[in-house]
C-alpha cells in the first residue's frame, strides 16, 4: 500500500483509511525483516493452518461490491424534480376530475382520461430514462473488478499451487510471477529468477513504459512510482521472473483505493449547469402557477360560492361543487399550459443529434448532459503524453563523428510518427552516407527488438518505442550507395532488413540497469564477428577507448573528444531529448568461433549477466542521436483556439520538468520567452504550497510535472471549489477518481484503460487534444441552439397561461381544454423545437468567453420580450373565440356561413346565467359534415356548442407558435438576416407540425378525443390573418434590443474574483 498510497486520500474528497498509518512498510524493509513480519519463510510459503487464521483476519482477496441504490429508491429519486413534481400532481388531479365526470357519463368521458395518462405516460419514461442512466454509474467499479487476476501460483506447505483463485491469497503468502501474469494483489519482491523484472504499471501509475522492479529496499517515503521492490495488482509483467510476499490484498491495495475513491467521487456527481438552470426554472415556475391559480379562485369565487348580507354580517351561502370543480379544472389547465411538457424529451433529442456530430469529429459521448457542460468548459486540465503529443517516439537529431576528432556533425530530423515517409533529414551529404553513418545506421537497426507495420491507415510500433523510432531512422537513413532493398517481408523497414541480412545476429546481451545498454554479437558475411552497442551516452562513453571518424578511421577517445561528446549530449538533454548512444567492438577472441550454440564454450559467458560489463568494454563509439515524444502538428492551433474562447489549459503530466517545459513551450502553452518559474512546478511542490487557488488562479496556462493522480484529483476539487467548469483527460486506472470529479472526464480511446472509459463522460477516439477543442466548439452551438429552442417553448408557455388566465379573467367558457394543451406542448411544439436545434453555429463562436455555468437562460429582457408575445398569444387565442360568438364578419373575412347564431359580449361573459335569460333560443350551425342542434337546451350552445370557437383557439394557438419559432432562428437577428431558409429543417418541422394539427382536425376520431372540428377556408384565412402578427411584433422587439443592447451591456456585470 504505501506512503505513495496514503496520500492519495489526504486533503481530497476522501480521508485515508485510518490503519493507513499503522501499514507496514514492506518495500523499506530488508527481505528477511518481512518474512519476520509476516512468519513466512520464502520456500515453503504458509501452512494451511496459518492461511485460515490470515484470512479471519483479512478476509478474501477481492474489492467490495458496494451495495447500489435499490431499484425503488431510483424510481424515486426521478420524481425528485420541481417540473415533474408539478406534473404527478396536475396528473393526480386530471384524473380524479376525470373519475368524477367519468361517473355522469357523457361523450367527454375519453377526452378527460387521455389528458392524466399521457402526462402518466409522460413521467414514467422520463423515469425509465433516468434509472437506465443511473445503474450505468457503477460500471467503473465492475470495470476495475475485471482486470484483477483470476488465478496466481502460490507456494504453500512447502508445495506449489500453480492455479490457485487469486481472491483466496492472504497476506504472507509465496508468489511466483512469470512474463505475461497479471499481479494478483500488492506485493514485495523478493527474489528474482531472471536478471532483470520489468512490469507494464502505466494503468496504475501513469508511466508510459515498462517499470524495472529490485528486490532491493527503497526509501519509505518513496512515491508509487519509486517503489521499486513492490509490484502492484491489477499490473502486467513483461520480462522476467520472481518470487514474491503478499503485503496487502482487497481494498487495501492500491487498485482497492481507487475503487474506493471512484465510489466517492460517483456519490458526489453535480447536476449540469443546465440541469440546475431547469430546477430554478421549474421552481420559479411554481410559485407563478400558485400565484396565478389563487388569482384566478379569487376572481372566480362569486360563480361558486355567493351568499347574502344580514345586519352587515353574511348568511345563507350558497356554494355549488359544479362550479367549484369547473374553475379547480382550469387551474389544472394553467399548469398543464404552464409546464413545458415537451422539453425534457426535445432537450434529450437535441443532446443526441449533438452526440451524433461529435462522434464524427471523434470525440465519443457516453452521458448526454455532458454535451451542454462542454459549451461552458473554463479550465481544460491535460494530459501531455499522447494528448498534446504523438505518444509516437520519433528522432529528432543525429550526431554523428566528424572529419577529425574535435569535430561533431549534427543533422535535425523531421517527422513525427512511425512512418518512414514522414519527414526528411536536413542537410544529409550529397553523395549518401560515409562510413560512420553507414555504422550509426547498422547498429540501429540490427541492435533492436522492435518493428513496425502498416494496418487500418496507420504506422505502429511493435515493442520498445524508442527502438521503433530508431529503426525509423535508419529507412530515412536510406541504404549505402550502390545497394537495392532486402529481400522479403515489409517493405515499412526495407533498410532494416537489409542490414540484417548483411549482418546476421548470433547472440543478445540483454539490456539491465545497472549497465544502462543492450548489445549484439552479429556475424557478418566475411565470417568476422562483431558487438554492436546502443544505450545511455554516459554510460557508453565509461566504457568506450576509441572513436570512429567520418571516414571510418578508428582514433582514441580522448578527453577533449569525451567533453565534445558530453557537450552535445547536454544541449540535446535540456532540449527535453532523450539521447541513446552507439558504439561497437570488433575484437572478440571469445567469440571468434562462436555461432549461437549452447555448446561453445563462449556461451556460458553468455548465460550470467555479469559477464556482460566486461564484454561491453573498450568500445569504439560512433554518435547517439536525441528522440522525443513530439507534439501533434495540430495541437498549436487548438491553444491558440483554447486562448481565444477564454479557455486556461493545465497540463497535468507524470513526465520530468524539463521535457514538459519545453513541449509546452512548443505547443504555445508558455510563450518562448515567457518566464515561467511560478508557473511550472511539480505535483509534490504543488501539494507543499499555502495557497494552492491562488497558483491556480494565475492566467494563462500551467504545468504540473512529475504529478500522481491523487495531485489531479485535488487541482480538479479546488478548482471546481472556485466556479471552475473543469474538463480533465486521462487513460488509466488511476486517472479514474479524478475523470469522475470533473465536470467532464474525458478518457483516451486507443491508449485508455477500460476503467478510464467506463468513469468518463467523453471518449476521445484519437486522443487527439484538438478533437477536445472541437467538441468544447460544438458543446457552445448546442447550448445556443437549446437556449433557442427553450426560449421558443418558454415563450409558447407564457401565451397558454395567458390564454386561460383571460379566460377566466373574462368568465367567458373555457376556450382550450388541457388535453389540446398537452398535444400542442408536447406534439405540436416538438418538431420546431427539435429543427431550432439545428441552426447553424455562430462564426465567432469560438472567439467568445465561456459563458458562466450561473449565466441566466432567460435576461430580463428576453423574459420582457416573451412576456409581451405571450400576452399577444393570449390575446389572439382568446379574441378569436369572442370573435366567433359575436361577430358576423372580421377583418372582411365572413364567418356566418354555418350558421351559427351570434350573442353579445355581455351575454357571452355572463353565459353561466342563461337558464335565467328569457326567450333565448339558438339555431343550428354546421362544422365539416356534422350538424349541432340546440332546441332542448339553448345553453349548452355556451359548453357543447364552443366546439367551432374552441377549434379556432387551439389553431391560432398552433398558428402562432409556428411563427414564433421562425422568431427563435436568432435571439436578436432580424428575419432579413437570418431568413427561415437559414434552417431548412425548420421548414420541415414548421409543415409536420402543420401536418399533425390538420391530422386531429380531419380524422372523426381524433377531432372527438380532441374535442374540435374541421375548419373551412375562411376560418383558416382568419387565423392565419389572427396569428402573423406575432411576426411582426417580434420584429419590433428585437429591433429595440439591438439598439439598446450597447446600453444593456454596458451595465457591470459581476465576475468571479481572479487573482492574477
Amino acid at each position: 500500500m504505501g506512503k505513495g498510497g496514503e496520500d492519495y486520500g489526504k486533503r481530497e474528497i476522501i480521508t485515508s483509511n485510518p490503519a493507513d498509518s499503522d501499514v507496514f512498510p514492506a518495500w523499506a524493509k530488508d527481505i528477511e525483516e518481512c518474512e519476520k513480519r509476516y512468519r513466512v519463510n520464502r520456500k515453503s510459503g504458509l501452512s494451511s493452518a496459518e492461511v485460515e487464521n490470515q484470512r479471519k483476519i483479512y478476509g478474501y482477496n477481492e474489492l467490495e461490491k458496494h451495495e447500489g441504490q435499490s431499484i425503488w429508491s431510483l424510481i424515486l429519486e426521478q420524481f425528485n424534480d420541481t417540473l415533474v413534481r408539478i406534473l404527478l400532481v396536475a396528473a393526480v388531479i386530471s384524473f380524479v376530475l376525470a373519475w368524477y365526470d367519468g361517473e355522469e357519463g357523457g361523450e367527454m368521458e375519453i377526452t378527460a382520461f387521455v389528458e392524466p395518462l399521457v402526462i402518466f405516460l409522460i413521467l414514467i419514461v422520463n423515469a425509465i430514462v433516468g434509472v437506465w442512466q443511473e445503474s450505468n454509474a457503477e460500471k467503473a467499479l465492475e470495470a476495475l473488478k475485471e482486470i484483477q487476476s483470476e488465478q496466481a501460483t502460490v507456494i504453500r506447505d512447502g508445495v506449489k499451487i500453480p492455479n490457485l483463485p487469486a481472491k483466496e491469497l492472504v497476506p504472507g503468502d509465496i508468489v511466483e510471477l512469470k512474463v505475461g501474469d497479471k499481479v494478483p494483489a500488492d506485493m514485495r519482491v523478493l527474489e528474482l529468477v531472471s536478471s532483470t523484472l520489468r512490469v507494464e504499471q502505466g494503468s496504475l501509475t501513469g508511466e508510459s513504459e515498462a517499470v524495472n522492479k529490485t528486490n532491493k529496499l527503497v526509501s519509505e517515503d518513496a512515491d508509487i512510482q519509486g517503489k521499486r521492490s513492490m509490484v502492484f495488482a491489477g499490473t502486467t509483467v513483461v520480462n522476467g521472473n520472481c518470487f514474491c510476499l503478499v503485503t496487502q490484498i482487497g481494498m487495501e491495495m492500491e487498485i482497492g483505493k481507487v475503487h474506493t475513491q471512484i465510489h466517492v467521487a460517483a456519490q458526489n456527481e453535480e447536476d449540469t449547469p443546465l440541469k440546475k438552470k431547469l430546477n430554478e426554472f421549474g421552481e420559479v415556475l411554481t410559485m407563478i402557477i400558485g400565484v396565478i391559480c389563487v388569482f384566478v379562485w379569487l376572481i372566480n369565487v362569486k360563480y361558486f360560492l355567493s351568499w347574502e348580507y344580514i345586519d352587515g354580517w353574511p348568511r345563507h351561502f350558497k356554494f355549488s361543487f359544479e362550479k367549484c370543480t369547473y374553475y379547480f379544472e382550469i387551474a389544472v389547465a394553467l399548469a398543464v399550459a404552464a409546464i413545458p411538457e415537451g422539453l425534457p424529451a426535445v432537450i434529450t433529442t437535441c443532446l443526441a443529434l449533438g452526440t451524433r456530430k461529435m462522434a464524427q469529429k471523434n470525440a465519443l459521448v457516453r452521458k448526454l448532459p455532458s454535451v451542454e457542460t462542454l459549451g461552458c468548459t473554463t479550465v481544460i486540465c491535460s494530459d501531455k503524453t499522447g494528448t498534446l503529443t504523438t505518444n509516437q517516439m520519433a528522432v529528432a537529431k543525429l550526431v554523428a563523428m566528424g572529419g577529425e576528432a574535435s569535430r561533431l556533425r549534427s543533422f535535425r530530423v523531421d517527422g513525427t510518427t512511425y512512418n518512414p515517409s514522414d519527414g526528411k533529414i536536413h542537410d544529409w551529404p550529397n553523395g549518401g552516407m560515409d562510413s560512420n553513418l553507414e555504422m550509426i545506421a547498422k547498429i540501429a537497426a540490427i541492435c533492436n527488438d522492435a518493428g513496425v507495420t502498416h494496418s487500418d491507415h496507420k504506422f505502429v510500433a511493435h515493442g520498445m518505442p524508442t527502438e521503433a523510432a530508431i529503426k525509423v531512422l535508419v529507412e530515412k537513413m536510406g541504404l549505402p550507395k550502390g545497394h537495392s532493398g532486402g529481400s522479403a517481408g515489409s517493405d515499412v523497414l526495407r533498410c532494416c532488413q537489409w542490414w540484417n541480412e548483411y549482418e546476421r545476429r548470433i547472440a543478445t546481451l540483454e539490456f539491465d540497469r545497472n549497465r544502462k545498454s543492450m548489445g549484439v554479437i552479429v556475424n557478418s558475411k566475411s565470417g568476422r564477428r562483431s558487438l554492436f552497442v546502443k544505450g545511455a551516452v554516459e554510460n557508453l562513453l565509461e566504457r568506450s577507448s576509441k572513436m570512429q571518424l567520418l571516414d571510418g578511421s578508428v582514433v582514441t577517445l580522448d578527453q577533449n573528444s569525451r567533453n565534445l561528446v558530453s557537450k552535445a549530449l547536454q544541449d540535446m538533454s535540456s532540449g527535453a531529448l532523450r539521447c541513446l548512444g552507439f558504439a561497437y567492438k570488433d575484437e572478440l577472441p571469445e567469440f571468434e568461433t562462436y555461432d549461437g550454440k549452447d555448446d561453445h564454450p563462449a556461451h556460458d559467458l553468455l548465460l550470467d549477466p555479469s559477464n556482460y560489463s566486461s564484454i561491453e568494454s573498450n568500445l569504439t563509439f560512433v554518435g547517439l542521436v536525441g528522440l522525443r515524444d513530439p507534439p501533434r502538428e495540430e495541437v498549436h492551433q487548438a491553444i491558440e483556439d483554447c486562448k481565444a474562447a477564454g479557455i486556461r489549459v493545465m497540463v497535468i503530466t507524470g513526465d520530468n520538468k524539463n521535457t514538459a517545459e519545453a513541449i509546452c513551450r512548443e505547443i504555445g502553452v508558455f510563450g518562448p520567452m515567457e518566464d515561467i518559474s511560478s508557473k511550472s512546478i511539480t505535483g509534490k511542490e504543488f501539494m507543499e504550497l499555502l495557497d494552492k487557488k491562488a497558483h491556480l488562479r494565475q492566467s494563462g496556462g500551467l504545468l504540473f510535472s512529475r504529478a500522481e493522480p491523487r495531485h489531479k484529483q485535488e487541482i480538479v476539487r479546488l478548482l471546481k471549489e472556485d466556479g471552475e467548469v473543469v474538463a480533465m483527460t486521462g487513460d488509466g486506472v488511476n486517472d479514474a477518481p479524478a475523470l469522475k470529479l470533473a465536470d467532464i472526464g474525458i478518457a483516451m480511446g486507443i491508449a485508455g484503460t477500460e476503467v478510464a472509459k467506463e468513469a468518463s463522460d467523453m471518449v476521445l477516439a484519437d486522443d487527439n487534444f484538438n478533437t477536445i477543442v472541437a467538441a468544447v466548439g460544438e458543446g457552445r452551438s448546442i447550448y445556443n441552439n437549446m437556449k433557442a429552442f427553450i426560449r421558443y417553448m418558454i415563450s409558447s408557455n407564457i401565451g397558454e397561461v395567458a390564454s386561460i388566465f383571460l379566460t377566466a379573467a373574462l368568465g367567458i367558457p373555457e376556450g382550450l381544454i388541457p388535453v389540446q394543451l398537452l398535444w400542442v406542448n408536447l406534439v405540436t411544439d416538438g418538431p420546431p423545437a427539435t429543427a431550432l436545434g439545428f441552426n447553424p453555429p455562430d462564426k465567432d463562436i469560438m472567439k467568445k468567453p465561456p459563458r458562466r455555468s450561473d449565466d441566466s437562460l432567460i435576461t430580463a429582457w428576453i423574459l420582457f420580450r416573451y412576456l409581451v408575445i405571450g400576452l399577444y398569444v393570449g390575446i389572439a387565442t382568446v379574441g378569436i373565440f369572442i370573435i366567433w360568438y359575436t361577430h358576423c364578419s372580421f377583418l372582411g373575412i365572413e364567418l356566418s356561413g354555418d350558421g351559427h347564431t351570434l350573442v353579445t359580449y355581455s351575454q357571452l361573459a355572463n353565459w353561466g346565467q342563461c337558464s335565467s335569460w328569457k326567450n333565448f333560443t339558438v339555431s343550428p350551425f354546421t362544422a365539416g359534415n356534422q350538424v349541432f342542434s340546440f332546441e332542448s337546451n339553448p345553453c349548452d350552445y355556451f359548453q357543447g356548442g364552443k366546439v367551432k370557437a374552441m377549434t379556432l383557439s387551439l389553431s391560432v394557438l398552433v398558428a402562432i407558435e409556428m411563427f414564433n419559432s421562425l422568431n427563435a432562428l436568432s435571439e436578436d437577428g432580424s428575419l432579413l438576416t437570418m431568413p427561415p431558409w437559414a434552417n431548412p429543417w425548420l421548414l420541415l418541422a414548421m409543415s409536420v407540425s402543420f401536418g399533425l394539427h390538420f391530422l386531429i382536425l380531419y380524422v372523426p376520431f381524433l377531432a372527438q378525443v380532441f374535442g374540435i372540428v374541421p375548419l373551412s377556408f375562411n376560418e383558416w384565412l382568419l387565423v392565419l390573418a389572427v396569428a402573423f402578427p406575432v411576426i411582426l411584433i417580434d420584429e419590433i422587439l428585437k429591433f429595440i434590443g439591438r439598439s439598446t443592447s450597447g446600453t444593456r451591456s454596458s451595465r457591470p456585470r459581476p465576475l468571479k474574483h481572479k487573482s492574477e
